[in-house]
């Protein structure tokens, strides 16, 4: 999934596309993992994602899975699910 690189989105946007809660995305920019640009000087100033941002951050959050898989104690046949459930992928 590739978001348009010179394109602005909200954080509503990002996470409905993504189909994750906007606090994941929230939690990313607060951390410095994904950038964002904040319009206006309030506390309540709209903050906008680069497209550029949104796919790095994905590329990250990829590799960071895959080396989890290839580098961890977990077989790729298996997925971690919510609660800690472990199920095998077909």
């Amino acid at each position: 999934m590739q978001f348009e690189r010179n394109e602005f989105f909200t954080v509503k946007q990002v996470a409905d596309r993504l189909k994750i809660h906007r606090s994941t995305v929230y939690r990313a920019v607060k951390s410095g993992e994904l950038s964002a640009l904040k319009f206006g000087t309030t506390s309540k100033g709209a903050l906008r994602l680069p497209g550029w941002a949104v796919n790095a951050w994905l590329g990250e959050c990829f590799d960071a899975a895959y080396a989890q898989f290839v580098e961890g104690d977990q077989s790729p046949e298996l997925a971690d699910v919510d609660g800690g459930e472990t199920v095998e992928v077909a």
